[in-house]
């Protein structure tokens, strides 16, 4: 019985898993991250290309 707890302490098989699963969830955290503050960058520049251009279009209908 001592023997077998002494395999068991000493095996780190799962532990090489644990850490990819660990590493994995970092990477997914930061690509949700990253991808979250760019979609509110590109709306915001989406929202103001828009804008300038309603302004433009609106300048030249008045135009003629």
């Amino acid at each position: 019985m001592k023997n077998i707890a002494k395999r068991f302490i000493s095996d780190e098989s799962g532990a090489t898993a644990i850490e990819y699963g660990m590493v994995a969830t970092m990477v997914g955290i930061a690509v949700i991250g990253i991808f979250t503050t760019f979609k509110t960058n590109l709306s915001t520049a989406f929202a103001t290309l828009g804008d300038g251009l309603n302004t433009q279009t609106t300048k030249l209908g008045t135009a003629q």
